[in-house]
């Protein structure tokens, strides 16, 4: 059989992620631009139309309490001060922060799969996926689910300095619960397939649980806020979530076999048919 045969283009399908740092970083930038500014679309379109209803509540009730302490008081309080930024502003820019941000994962994404090549045997393309699946469910998944988004109109200011510190110590978290995960999984190598995969995904699952335990809970939803809106909020966050790595880990799986797919088919067909 001929070197270049038919059935050599299909090794390609094996082969293990490769490229310098370099080359993974500039892959990587490239997926997380293209991500971002995909999850910037499904924000605008289905996340931002929430937020201006949020927005519409709160400038309502603020105007009620505004009215009430002026009659009470019996003098007005002047004008309130507007945005630094307007809501078509806001709007714009977030095709620009998620970009960015796209980026700013995408670059952190390639050093984890420069670093995880050297500990598994799956193909460029699987590898990026399953790095895409283990990031969201860190990032994204654990933390949502123990304290999920709100819109503009929920929440106490006062409070913001202490969620945020929660919502990083659910990150961590999550970070733990797949790091376990794929430990255990890694360490099951002589069992069977799928025992592997029911072990490292109840390990995820416990420690996540536990941590979901010992971690305080956080409820500063006002009981006359729409239930209907803050559900539909929380659904679009973590559809734009969620189509960042998506899209993050498809793209450098595509970008990945376009790179290691064969260089010259035209020329196997020539040499294939001689």
């Amino acid at each position: 059989m001929p070197l270049n045969s038919p059935a050599s283009p299909t090794l390609s399908a094996a082969v293990p992620l490769l490229g310098s740092l370099k080359t993974l970083l500039i892959r990587g930038l490239l997926a997380g631009l293209i991500a971002g500014l995909l999850a910037g679309t499904v924000g605008y379109f289905v996340g931002e139309p929430k937020v201006d209803a949020a927005i519409a509540i709160e400038e309502a009730n603020s105007a009620a309490e505004a009215a009430h302490a002026e009659s009470t008081a019996g003098h007005s309080h002047g004008d309130e001060e507007e945005p630094l930024v307007s809501r078509t502003g806001q709007k714009a820019g977030q095709f620009l922060a998620l970009g960015l941000a796209g980026m700013a994962f995408g670059a952190i994404f390639a050093a984890a799969a420069h670093f995880a090549r050297r500990y598994t045997t799956l193909s460029g393309p699987k590898l990026a996926i399953g790095l895409a699946v283990g990031g969201w469910a860190a990032i994204v998944a654990v933390p949502f689910f123990k304290y999920p988004a709100n819109p503009p109109a929920v929440g106490d200011p006062e409070t913001i300095n202490d969620r945020t510190w929660l919502w990083v110590a659910a990150v961590l978290l999550g970070l733990a619960a797949v790091g376990i995960g794929v430990f255990v999984y890694k360490a099951l190598a002589a069992q069977l397939e799928t025992f592997r995969l029911i072990a490292g995904v109840g390990a995820f699952v416990l420690i996540a649980a536990v941590g979901y335990i010992l971690l305080p809970g956080v409820n500063e939803v006002k009981a006359d806020f729409p239930a209907t809106l803050l559900w539909q909020f929380r659904a679009a966050s973590l559809a734009e979530s969620a189509t960042l790595w998506a899209c993050l880990g498809l793209g450098f799986a595509a970008l990945t076999e376009f790179a290691t797919r064969p260089s010259t088919p035209v020329r196997e067909q020539v040499a294939t048919a001689g």
